[in-house]
């Protein structure tokens, strides 16, 4: 998954697993690219891909490979509710007019994790916004966007918000740069709102966060924010997000993944301990 994404199809995070288990059943057949490009009438490439989760699964092609593979007939059935359902738009895609391909990704991801960790040095966590400060957010970085444009953004950052309250919610561990709580978004009212909104968050049993003081001065995750995602899936390994202006960078590289993972605990570390969080933001509301 390593690339910069800008554009294309962004597949769902159980297509790209089911493309997974399809390369691991054929590798244990035995069965080359090449044999099982024939039993489906394709090209080798068109195999590859279907591994690699760059095309949709059709159904005819995925049940005579899982023969070829020499799947017992139960568990392709198994299989093939799983293809339908990973061929299925996810929830996001009736707001595909404002959402970037390279950015779908993400929210699939994010859709599926068990675990997301986050460092965010400049805005509060988009799962954590207010809409009145999604909405501040929005105009700046859309100047030339119509108020309905804006609208559909911040309604598709709300409704990511769902996934708070999901009986099996991820556990989700925030570290915030102390300017994010102190930069004014909005006016003084958003802020008091959005303030009061990261306490009513912390209340949640699976979310936590942490404020890196000004105070500690310089550290390892300084240069930007970058989101790291863990998956109930055996398949799918952690992956790591860092965006841009105009894309994003999308790591799966365990030696890369790693590296990110020694940043937030070392930022753990040197930031405010977790049962702090809560004083520091009533701190703040009070200076409002």
């Amino acid at each position: 998954m390593s690339d910069n994404r800008s554009g294309g199809s962004a597949p769902t995070v159980l297509r790209i697993v089911l493309g997974k288990r399809l390369r691991t059943l054929r590798e244990r057949a035995g069965v080359s690219f090449e044999d099982a490009a024939r039993a489906i009438e394709v090209t080798p490439l068109t195999v590859r891909r279907i591994e690699k989760a760059e095309v949709g699964l059709r159904i005819p092609y995925v049940k005579e490979l899982l023969h070829t593979y020499g799947v017992p007939a139960t568990e392709i059935d198994d299989f093939l509710a799983l293809a339908r359902e990973a061929n299925r738009p996810g929830w996001w895609y009736k707001y595909r007019d404002v959402l970037p391909e390279w950015f779908s990704a993400y929210v699939s991801l994010e859709s599926e994790a068990s675990v997301i960790r986050l460092y965010e040095p400049h805005y509060v966590p988009g799962l954590l916004q207010t809409h009145d400060y999604a909405t501040a957010l929005m105009r700046v970085g859309f100047p030339n966007e119509s108020k309905a444009e804006i609208g559909r953004r911040v309604s598709l950052r709300l409704k990511r918000q769902d996934l708070l309250t999901k009986s099996d919610a991820p556990a989700i561990w925030a570290i915030v740069d102390e300017t994010v709580l102190r930069r004014p978004v909005g006016g003084v009212e958003v802020m008091r709102a959005q303030i009061d909104q990261l306490i009513e968050v912390l209340a949640m049993p699976k979310v936590r966060m942490q404020v890196m003081p000004v105070s500690v001065g310089a550290h390892p995750g300084a240069f930007g924010p970058f989101h790291h995602f863990r998956f109930g899936f055996s398949e799918l390994p952690d992956v790591v997000y860092t965006e841009n202006l105009t894309g994003a960078v999308y790591v799966d590289r365990p030696e890369d993944v790693v590296t990110y993972l020694e940043v937030l605990d070392r930022m753990s570390v040197q930031a405010e301990p977790v049962v702090r969080t809560r004083e520091i933001l009533g701190e703040l509301r009070k200076e409002l």
